[in-house]
């Protein structure tokens, strides 16, 4: 294979320059002026390489192959949460561009909207056909409320055919990610191997109390919904220790107190809570240590405590044979310093995996960082990185 790492490297810190607002960020929401022209400069690249370059309806470019086959999908995204960093997503197209480059049997996708601007994966959902026009017509900005229909129409997307994937063209799909987390660095390892992508059920915890004054109401008196609150909350970081697994991860990630004034004694409380585990039923056991601990919030309260779903995801396994033609080049360009390991984080590959095969491959995040403008992970990782991509993929379509 005739990989081009340094330039691979070189894409890198151009896609770095569109969007940069200091010395290490970059903002590139989706469908602002900067995304549009990271997405147009990505389909040059890939007409430059021989590929058939698209940007379809809902923003997805696409970069077809037309060689003979067997193929394989690889790619992630290119737009970046508000403010953040530089290689959370780009990585992956770049280095999906640098296997095109290289000559290999790869389609190469950015699929639009990982960071959930507008929505959650409505890129990978639309191409796998989970994206319905009511879908499109329902979907907001998250920060500033405007309809996904006018932003297509003022990037020039609207009435644009979206794609489909044709599942018998793959043998599978890739995606190279940074780790986001410190499990690598920790261990004095290089590349993780992904077993699976986490499984998240979220949750609005709802307490209901009674609304008074601060200094006129007793303690005795009080139905403190935010005291409630916090009660519970300790309450679950003491007893999911009990049932969790190894790398089960709870969150408390919005707290809403009404009327929220200092002088006034919470009559309502909305925790926004989600816990993620690759297990199935470690993620039953959460759950179940969940409702017991908000029926005894019942029993022992003075308020009323409810729970609501809000969103759940299934823990997605890789494919074994992927895995393992990743495991064979992570043994011989780096033997020792590897790891398999599961994804805490979610992707897009996530979603394809309802429809093809999927594996996935860190590198470090140095200090874990990621979704901050000082994410980074050392040039000597990336090019790694991409080393043990290309060689896993050979072996994969060898096999």
């Amino acid at each position: 294979m005739n990989i081009d790492v340094e330039r691979f490297l070189q894409d890198l810190d151009t896609l770095r320059q569109i969007g940069r607002f200091n010395d290490t960020g970059v903002h590139r929401p989706t469908f602002s002026d900067d995304d549009m022209e990271s997405r147009r400069w990505l389909a040059r690249e890939m007409e430059a390489v021989g590929l058939e370059a698209t940007i379809d309806g809902i923003g997805n470019v696409f970069g077809r192959n037309k060689g003979p086959g067997p193929f394989v999908l690889v790619g992630s995204h290119l737009e970046t949460q508000n403010y953040a960093g530089w290689l959370d997503g780009v990585l992956g197209v770049v280095a999906a561009l640098a296997l095109a480059r290289a000559g290999m049997s790869v389609d190469v996708c950015a699929y639009c909207d990982e960071e959930a601007h507008f929505g959650d994966f409505i890129g990978a959902r639309s191409l796998i056909g989970q994206f319905s026009e009511q879908d499109m017509d329902a979907a907001r900005n998250r920060h500033n409320g405007s309809p996904l229909r006018d932003a297509l129409k003022r990037v020039g997307l609207d009435g644009v055919p979206r794609l489909r994937l044709d599942e018998a063209r793959y043998k599978g799909a890739f995606e190279m990610h940074i780790e986001q987390g410190t499990q690598l660095e920790r261990a004095g390892e290089r590349i993780g191997v992904v077993t699976g992508i986490v499984g998240i059920r979220q949750w609005k915890i709802i307490v209901e109390g009674q609304q008074d004054h601060t200094g006129g109401t007793t303690m005795a008196e009080r139905r403190d919904a935010g005291l409630s609150a916090v009660r519970i909350l300790a309450a679950i970081d003491n007893e999911f220790p009990r049932v969790c697994g190894p790398r089960s991860v709870w969150t408390t990630g919005k707290i809403v107190l009404e009327p929220n004034s200092a002088q006034i004694i919470p009559g309502r409380a909305e925790l926004y809570f989600s816990f993620r585990d690759l297990d199935p039923n470690i993620l039953d056991a959460m759950e179940r240590c969940l409702r017991s601990i908000c029926q005894e919030a019942n029993r022992r309260e003075r308020c009323t405590v409810s729970i609501e779903p809000i969103g759940h995801t299934t823990p997605s396994p890789c494919d074994p044979s992927m895995q393992a033609a990743l495991r064979q080049a992570a043994s011989e360009l780096c033997p020792g310093k590897w790891q398999s390991m599961p994804s805490g984080a979610i992707h897009d590959s996530q979603i394809l995996s309802q429809l093809l095969p999927v594996s996935m491959l860190f590198v470090p995040s140095i200090d874990g960082i990621s979704h901050h403008y000082r994410e980074d992970t050392s040039p000597d990782d990336l090019r790694l990185g991409l080393q043990v991509l290309a060689r896993g993929v050979e072996l994969f379509l060898a096999g």
